[in-house]
């Protein structure tokens, strides 16, 4: 039995009903309209200090200025005013091991908050770029990054200063062989002097600082060759990690994007992205340095289980293609967020990736002997995830914690460090669920995470024992978006939502129980609406897998001597979720799908395969082979939608953008017996022109893989287009380029093809942001449908 939710100020939100309003249908005007007539959601949310209130974020109604607000439960939202602002707490902060202090940042400055007074600190004051910030393992000093350069402020003293400077440069001290040079000092004697003078007050400096802690601490040079592309410093103030990657790497060739509309009304030109195969991700490298002595050791990657095993030798051999030499190229994920010290400083890992991203590994540092321990290997013959690559040490500082898909979904593990590869890993959460945004109480008893138990679109918090794996659901609320545990650890604060309410705040007690609802920031117009309620249908699978779940849109009740025309919507992204309990994306589409419904449609919204949520195997149905699963899945929804809601076969009609917009163009070309109209909008048409991050790890590159690239490209299928068609684009998207749209065109000009258009948005990006752009669009889609599947 779930628990109640209560409502703080239930009795406000009791509006009167618009004469009407709550059974007038949605008009296109108004479902396209700028989404502030919705209500602005909550932004970002925090607790104070002391537990005992709620901040948040909420951007003004016509206006890109967010406030910020305060809730008390049991009172009601407040304004909090400029003068307050520098009371309050910010939304970026991290504890102390005992929980007594609390460092944030605030308006990009650097604060520290005494938990137990209330006392607040400031420690910089327009600080720019300021990006991390810890605690010392002593907690005598507070360390903070900017750029690539660590400071420290003492907390005894009040005084600031810096603890490591890397630099991408040749050390000074170090004379590279020359002739020229070494002649020039033998023969010129002012030159020997004075390059003597500058030797000697250099040393003299570098003894100083040896002796004397109040002087800055010298420069570390890493060489002329090399960027530096993130730095993390040890707790302890001893150690530097530092991630670099090769100087003025090739990155391919950029493409221009033009711009028609613009202020000084001439044509104007945008560097962009490269293609994908064009150039690879440059590898990196990772140094320790030792900031007593500013040594600086690389860290090999050789030691990592399977670099030098190449899972792509077959295809590049087929390619005709030199076979890899040595390892193969790594990089560190995410940069500085891929390295984790302990409390301590004793212990440090680092979460490294494969360039072709087959591998991702889990390894420590040998600080002394100055090398890698390789702790944990996930492999996969398609591609890693970009999602779920958390981990961090427990507060014992010889535990590690991670998330992990090597069961086919991703769930919580914890390791001892000490025994390598070959300690036994820990699961403490398992099965057909996704585990993910992990918090740990202070004392690592507890994990708290994301899950969806129930089904894959119902998220929920859970909460897991660390001892014995015992799991339990600690909220109910079914559309659970993100939460903050308070500082007190005695409550959440969590993100939720639902099909048309848009992100709210909540809390509840980490021992489970009633949530208590602290804001509705929703319009008294938009909820005077009745919407049509999505049912969550599962609906069979022809290839004999686990069903495909979507989101029905249909009347309450069906006239038994009619069949509907049948609109079939495809989600972006490729890996998305919008087949959940939350408030979706696309929730202008979902106010379109009403609209279409009061029109006589039936609507089907899939999370084909490939989407979100639904563990690796279906993530990674599509490596090889784009259009083609989720094509099959698209079709088992029309059979689904003709023998189970009298949907009509003969009228069927597909649509949606980007991903969703490739998918329509499979749908019209590569099964146009199913599909009598399409809409595809800012769809990519072939993959060898989308970006390479994405692309490579499902297609594999254009060199090597030639043939899932023409197989997974809707250009290669444009001579088998019979349908009607609608391509609608943005110019100036830099994401998928308005290139691939005009590409297409070009074919369908030259295949002679009829009863096709399109749609050029000149100041619109991959997404749209003006209400006009949006109109016009799903105007065309919708009259497209009216003309072609009700005859």
């Amino acid at each position: 039995m779930r628990p109640p939710v209560i409502t703080i100020f239930a009795a406000l939100l009791v509006l009167p009903a618009l004469p009407a309003a709550a059974s007038t249908p949605i008009t296109l005007d108004q479902a396209m309209a700028h989404p502030d007539w919705i209500g602005t959601p909550v932004e970002t949310a925090w607790w104070s200090w002391d537990s005992k209130q709620v901040f948040y974020k909420q951007k003004r109604s016509g206006s890109p200025i967010r406030d910020t607000w305060q809730v008390a439960q049991g009172g009601r939202p407040k304004l909090v005013g400029d003068a307050e602002g520098a009371k309050i707490d910010g939304a970026d902060v991290i504890y102390n091991p005992a929980q007594t202090r609390a460092l944030m940042l605030r308006n990009g400055d650097l604060f520290e908050r005494d938990l137990k007074s209330g006392a607040l600190v400031q420690i910089t004051r327009g600080a720019s770029r300021l990006d991390a910030m810890q605690y010392s393992s002593d907690e005598r000093s507070v360390h903070y990054r900017i750029g690539t350069d660590w400071y420290g402020w003492d907390r005894a003293t009040r005084v600031v200063g810096p603890v490591a400077l890397p630099r991408a440069a040749k050390d000074p001290a170090v004379n590279e062989e020359d002739a020229l040079r070494d002649q020039q000092l033998r023969l010129i004697a002012t030159l020997k002097r004075q390059k003597d003078e500058r030797d000697a007050l250099r040393e003299r400096m570098n003894e100083q600082r040896r002796f004397d802690p109040t002087l800055p601490p010298g420069q570390i040079y890493l060489g002329d060759k090399v960027a530096i592309e993130s730095t993390v410093l040890s707790p302890d103030g001893r150690w530097l990690l530092v991630v670099t990657a090769p100087k003025n790497g090739d990155k391919g060739r950029v493409g221009k994007m033009p711009r028609y509309v613009t202020e000084s009304g001439y044509e104007e030109f945008d560097d962009q992205r490269t293609r994908v195969g064009r150039n690879m991700p440059t590898p990196h490298a990772l140094k320790l340095v030792d900031l007593r002595t500013n040594k600086v050791q690389d860290l090999s990657f050789d030691v990592l289980p399977g670099v030098n095993v190449d899972p792509l030798a077959e295809l590049r051999a087929a390619a005709k293609k030199e076979p890899l030499k040595g390892s193969r190229p790594v990089r560190v994920i995410d940069g500085a967020d891929a390295i984790e010290w302990s409390p301590n400083g004793a212990n440090v890992a680092v979460m490294l990736r494969s360039v072709d991203n087959k591998d991702r590994w889990i390894a420590s540092v040998d600080l002394a002997g100055a090398k890698l321990k390789p702790l944990h290997r996930l492999t996969e013959r398609a591609w890693i995830n970009y999602d779920n690559n958390e981990f961090g040490w427990l507060p014992d500082n010889r535990t590690l914690w991670y998330l992990s898909e090597e069961s086919g979904y991703s769930h919580l593990y914890t390791q001892p460090a000490e025994g390598g590869e070959g300690a036994k890993a820990r699961a403490l959460t398992s099965g057909k669920w996704e585990a993910s945004d992990v918090r740990w109480s202070h004392d690592g008893s507890v994990a708290y995470m994301m899950c969806n138990r129930a089904t894959p679109g119902d998220y929920e918090v859970c909460a897991v024992d660390a001892k014995n794996g015992a799991i339990r659901e600690v909220t109910s609320l079914d559309g659970v978006e993100r939460f903050r545990l308070s500082p007190d650890e005695r409550k959440l604060l969590v993100h939720w939502s639902s099909s048309y309410t848009p992100v709210q705040i909540a809390t509840v007690p980490v021992s489970g129980g009633a949530a208590v609802k602290l804001t509705d920031t929703r319009t008294a117009e938009f909820k005077a609406r009745q919407w049509i309620e999505p049912q969550y249908v599962a609906v069979p699978s022809s290839d004999g897998g686990d069903p495909v779940w979507a989101k029905l849109y249909r009347p309450a009740q069906l006239d038994p001597n009619k069949k509907y025309p049948v609109v079939m919507f495809v989600h972006g992204a490729g890996y998305l979720q919008n087949v959940s309990k939350r408030y979706p994306n696309y929730f202008r589409e979902q106010m379109f799908h009403n609209l279409l419904v009061q029109k006589g449609y039936v609507v089907l919204d899939m999370d084909y395969r490939a989407s979100k949520g639904y563990g690796s195997k279906w993530r990674t149905a599509i490596y090889r082979q784009m259009g083609h699963p989720e094509l099959v899945d698209y079709i088992d929804g029309v059979n689904y939608m003709v023998a189970k809601h009298q949907g009509d076969a003969r009228n069927v009609g597909i649509y949606g953008g980007s991903y969703g917009g490739f998918m329509a163009f499979m749908g019209m070309m590569r099964a146009p017996d199913t599909f009598k109209a399409g809409a595809a909008l800012r769809p990519v048409t072939d993959w060898v022109t989308y970006n390479h991050e994405y692309t490579a790890n499902i297609l594999n590159t254009p060199d090597i893989d030639p043939q899932a690239y023409k197989i997974s490209s809707p250009i290669e299928y444009a001579d088998k287009l019979q349908g009607h068609l609608l391509i609608a684009h943005g110019m100036i998207d830099d994401n998928v380029f308005y290139q691939d749209s005009v590409r297409m065109a070009q074919r369908l000009i030259e295949l002679k093809k009829d009863n096709w258009e399109l749609a050029s948005y000149p100041l619109e990006r991959h997404a749209y942001v003006q209400p006009e752009a949006w109109y016009d669009q799903y105007r065309r889609i919708y009259q497209l449908f009216e003309r072609t599947l009700k005859q």
